[in-house]
């Protein structure tokens, strides 16, 4: 079972995600690259909620195949291009994510390999070996 770190002494979460996780012993571990809003097909939504669900989809692809799913993910690294682009990213994360929640970092950074890009996620899960 994972295990959250949400020590009393720091401010607490802004948003649902864990100041820290616990990887118990004897579980492996999968690490997804960043994944862009582009769709099997090339399609790439024209908003950042369309495009971050596609990440989301990509990331469950990949760890579909290793035999896991998204709850086994325990870190996720997300970076939007734009401040504008924080709430309907977290509508969506937020949306697929329950108790214990992932450890979280995102980051505004100035774009990504094209400019129609608005949010790129990147995944560590962890489940039985």
């Amino acid at each position: 079972m994972i295990t959250t770190l949400e020590p009393a002494d720091i401010h607490p979460p802004f948003a649902p995600y864990s100041h820290g996780v616990v990887v118990p012993a004897g579980q492996r571990l999968v690490f997804c690259s960043g994944q862009l809003g582009i769709g099997a097909d090339g399609h790439v939504p024209p908003d950042c909620a369309g495009q971050a669900r596609i990440c989301f989809d990509n990331i469950a692809a990949i760890l579909r195949e290793a035999g896991l799913g998204l709850e086994h993910i325990v870190r996720i690294n997300a970076y939007v291009s734009g401040r504008e682009h924080l709430p309907a990213y977290m509508g969506v994360r937020n949306a697929l994510f329950a108790a214990p929640f992932p450890a979280s970092t995102l980051m505004i950074v100035s774009g990504f390999a094209r400019p129609e890009f608005t949010v790129e996620i990147e995944a560590i899960a962890a489940g039985p070996a």
